[in-house]
């Protein structure tokens, strides 16, 4: 049994920020940590990039401040045994195997500038079916996993392919890059992923858990840039730099996988939804992979050592949550921080029919929609900008239940209550209406770093570190808070139905704008008082908006 001062270490990558966080393995209490923000680059409409040395070097910061706390509260560094990492998942690294340089940005998961390619793809296939590759990846052809990130790579980045041509060139999510770098770079670094990631590429097969040909080949990748597939709970190396010098990194999982991990969804029929940038939501189904017909994602869950079996999942992703918020404070300027939404979105009761959809990516789960666009309708001239931040809000909570649906039809379990984790559950608003809007329970944690504590339990429980118990009696510490439905069944389902006829006015704009040949007016063709959001927008709410 370890001792109560027996510490574990969990790089947490995300989109957003790099962190480091120290928790005690007998209890899974947070002890310290430090966070620090990633810029995010755009250098064209629907591209988003990060630069990899930036995410490693905000990595190696975080960790020499997070080791600087702990001393303060003097405890000793020597009392942290191993280090776990989790990360954005999808987003896509190429680098030079010599040099160790990157050899062009980080694409972003949300990153939207594959769709030519997406096309492409689908039309290689023998139905013209985005669907063609599931049955051996259980993933969709979108413009979301890396696989088609990388094919984009190859065909426009020369320096991608010149390092392919000369045998040079290694690729991986952002977990392949940290624990090469970590573990020697250059000079020996491990090039290796583990199972979460790895499913998410469109390149592993989700029976064999190994790189299939039928995939690699389908998209015309060479098996030599990609890394070796492992367990989710092992040792991968060692650290070679750094105050954490020589510590085992024996941890990886994906980041809303970990968070799967951290909620202790170790039953089929167990749910978490995790509230960032994004919304996504997983559901355990046990150690058979569930092929989805509604358009969710098969997905590995997690495999906590080399001999272990393999946990599959459900997977319903909703690519804008936390980022409607923010689009409301950076681009309307409807609020300053994000804290304030809850408290403007409080001032009202409803929104008196307005309904927001937040298709600023397109739609992903269950619709697949690329070609949508955010809208927001039912707007009349009572319509304020309270209304618009609840619809916000409820927007978030109308996806989620769309997902829900969805995995309850896949899977034949129906979902008695959610585990939620994330950086918007701190919202008590948002949390009540999700409840509301789903009609179960809706239970968070009082520790909400459960993303973070996936990655230190697994990399606890790996064969040879052997400090964390995953029996959940041993997280002593972690208490949650319930939100209990309280409007009608008749008034749930009324609002949802609303929200999908939303759902529909958003799809096929940019169809519309392409038949057209113009863009759109605000007062055009669109019943329900429906506006497509784009700088036409600002313009229509400014009798709603002050200026600043």
């Amino acid at each position: 049994m370890a001792s109560s001062r027996t510490l574990v270490g969990a790089i947490d990558q995300g989109t957003s920020s790099s962190r480091f966080l120290i928790f005690c393995s007998k209890t899974g209490e947070l002890i310290t940590y430090h966070q620090t923000e990633i810029k995010q680059l755009l250098p064209k409409e629907g591209w988003v990039e990060e630069d990899p040395q930036e995410i490693l070097q905000s990595v190696h910061l975080c960790m020499e401040k997070a080791v600087e706390n702990l001393q303060a509260l003097n405890l000793s560094v020597s009392d942290i045994k191993c280090i776990g990492i989790t990360n954005q998942r999808e987003t896509t690294v190429v680098w030079d195997k010599k040099t160790g340089k990157p050899l062009y940005n980080a694409i972003v998961w949300l990153d939207t500038r594959t769709s030519s390619t997406v096309d492409k793809l689908i039309a290689k296939t023998p139905q013209k079916d985005k669907d063609h590759l599931r049955a051996y990846c259980g993933l969709p052809i979108t413009t979301y996993f890396s696989a088609v990130k990388l094919r984009w790579l190859m065909d426009n980045v020369e320096a991608v392919r010149k390092a392919i041509a000369e045998d040079r060139c290694l690729f991986g999510t952002v977990d392949s890059w940290l624990l090469w770098n970590m573990t020697g770079g250059s000079k020996g670094g491990i090039h290796a992923t583990d199972v979460t990631n790895a499913s998410r590429t469109m390149l592993m097969n989700i029976h064999s858990l190994k790189w299939d040909p039928k995939l690699y080949g389908f998209f015309e990748i060479p098996v030599s840039v990609l890394p070796e597939i492992r367990s989710s709970s092992e040792v991968y190396g060692s650290m070679k730099t750094g105050p954490l010098q020589n510590l085992p990194i024996s941890g990886i999982l994906g980041d809303q996988q970990s968070a799967m991990v951290g909620q202790m969804c170790f039953n089929a029929g167990q749910a978490k939804n995790t509230y960032g940038t994004g919304c996504f939501l997983l559901m355990n189904t046990g150690n058979e992979p569930v092929e989805s017909k509604r358009g969710l994602l098969t997905t590995v869950g997690y495999q906590l050592g080399r001999n272990k079996p393999v946990v599959y999942a459900l997977e319903g992703a909703v690519a804008i949550a936390g980022a409607c918020v923010r689009w409301l404070r950076d681009n309307l300027g409807v609020i300053k921080t994000s804290e304030e939404v809850e408290v403007l979105a409080a001032k009202v009761d409803s929104t008196h029919g307005c309904y927001f959809v937040p298709a600023f990516s397109g739609l992903f789960c269950p619709y697949w929609q690329m070609d949508a666009r955010g809208i927001i309708c039912g707007l009349t001239q009572f319509t304020t900008k309270e209304h618009i931040a609840r619809a916000a809000l409820e927007a978030v909570c109308f996806q989620t239940r769309e997902i829900l649906e969805a995995m309850g039809e896949d899977s034949g379990i129906p979902l008695k209550s959610l585990q939620v984790d994330g950086g918007m559950t701190a919202n008590q608003l948002l949390m009540q209406l999700q409840a509301d809007l789903l009609g179960i329970n809706v239970v968070r944690p009082s520790m909400p770093e459960t993303t973070a504590l996936g990655a230190a339990m697994a990399a606890g429980a790996a064969e040879g570190v052997g400090i964390w118990s995953l029996d959940p009696k041993n997280l002593s510490t972690i208490t949650t808070d319930t939100f209990t439905p309280c409007i009608r069944e008749k008034e749930r389902d009324a609002r949802y139905s609303r929200w999908k006829l939303a759902v529909q006015r958003s799809m096929h704009w940019e169809t519309a704008e392409e038949i057209t040949g113009s863009q759109p007016s605000l007062f055009s063709t669109f019943p329900g008082g429906v506006f497509i959001i784009s700088s036409l927008a600002i313009y229509m709410l400014s009798e709603i908006i002050p200026h600043r």
